[in-house]
């Protein structure tokens, strides 16, 4: 009888997912995207715990997920649709402090997005759409002054930007095009706020007249760019 059950059953764990209760993610591995225990090629369904707790259907995470630092602190959690992302996820700093937090819809990246530093402050935010950032962005340094500015489109910095030093001194500004900087750019010290360099880009590389200066304002070389490159006396 023993031999007759085991014929039928064995067949039937070869044609459906393995289900179990309990296991962790150390338990698994990770095949082309799936999840299977280990020394089977069979897509595991099943609960998981431990740092990771959530669901596994198919080989894939599905429903609300938590994870959580070595020290017990909570990282991150969201949850899973048609295993992809979808809907509010945030994530958290092994202090406690929120570090990040956005929306997803269908695995993509949607609406506004913010990014905190680990003593909580603002680091950066803007707005996501299709999973590419498409929107004004801005960035703090982690003693709250203003880092820097400027706009994305499609993933690349596009317009006017304008970097600040944490001491709130103007470190470079001008304009990028296509991800590129192009057009005139200036940069100066942290020290003092004095000009440190003045030139044209072409295309993200310098192109014709370009000056440096020292930190006390004095010319330190001046000369012309081609290509990215120095052409003539310097």
């Amino acid at each position: 009888m023993m031999n007759l059950i085991t014929k039928i059953l064995f067949p039937l764990c070869l044609l459906f997912p393995i289900t179990t209760f309990g296991e962790t993610m150390d338990d698994l591995v990770e095949r082309d995207g799936l999840y299977y225990k280990k020394f089977t090629d069979v897509p595991f369904t099943g609960t998981i715990t431990g740092k990771s707790q959530g669901e596994i259907k198919n080989g894939r995470k599905d429903g609300s997920w938590t994870v959580h630092h070595d020290n017990g602190q909570l990282w991150w959690k969201g949850t899973y649709k048609h295993y992809r992302p979808n809907g509010p996820w945030v994530w958290y700093h092994d202090n406690g402090q929120l570090s990040y937090k956005g929306t997803y819809k269908d695995g993509y990246k949607v609406g506004p997005w913010t990014a905190y530093w680990n003593n909580g402050g603002l680091k950066e935010k803007g707005t996501y759409k299709d999973n590419k950032r498409n929107s004004p962005w801005i960035y703090y340094h982690a003693n709250g002054q203003l880092w820097m500015k400027g706009t994305f489109t499609n993933w690349r910095q596009e317009g006017p930007w304008v970097i600040y030093y944490s001491n709130a001194t103007l470190q470079s500004k001008g304009n990028y095009k296509g991800g590129k900087k192009e057009g005139y750019w200036v940069s100066y010290w942290w020290e003092n706020g004095y000009l440190s360099s003045k030139g044209t880009y072409r295309d993200g590389k310098e192109e014709g007249s370009w000056a440096t200066f020292w930190t006390n304002g004095q010319l330190n070389e001046n000369g012309v760019y081609k290509d990215g490159k120095k052409e003539g006396p310097w």
